[in-house]
């Protein structure tokens, strides 16, 4: 990833993250990584785990933020979450759900944000 991929991602986050805080969501990760995968963030909403996956689009090709997150990804986050589970013992009898965070800033002076809440089923 270049670098201002890079600073895009991570502001991206970090909007996300104020966004979702704002709402009620605590944060338990921030970019937790395994050999599978990365979680962007991974958020509790009331006693739910939330595996929040982030996406920034500067540009509307290709359908924007939100359809960027492909059968691919999805299968990647899952596993991602199920190993998450597996070494966060004490989230694993707790509900779970996939969230989106759609960014897409289509030249607009504010960027415009989406939450998807339980954008896919596993």
């Amino acid at each position: 990833m270049s670098e201002p991929e890079h600073n895009s991602g991570q502001i991206a986050e970090h909007l996300a993250r104020q966004h979702l805080e704002r709402h009620g969501l605590q944060l338990l990760a921030q970019n937790w990584r395994c050999r599978r995968g990365e979680l962007d963030l991974v958020m509790l909403d009331a006693d739910t785990v939330v595996f929040v996956e982030v996406r920034y689009r500067r540009h509307a090709a290709w359908g924007g933020a939100a359809a960027s997150v492909d059968a691919r990804k999805r299968d990647k986050l899952a596993t991602a979450a199920l190993h998450f589970l597996q070494r966060e013992t004490r989230w694993a009898k707790h509900p779970c759900r996939f969230d989106v965070v759609a960014i897409d800033a289509h030249g607009s002076a504010a960027p415009r944000l989406d939450w998807i809440r339980n954008a896919f089923d596993t």
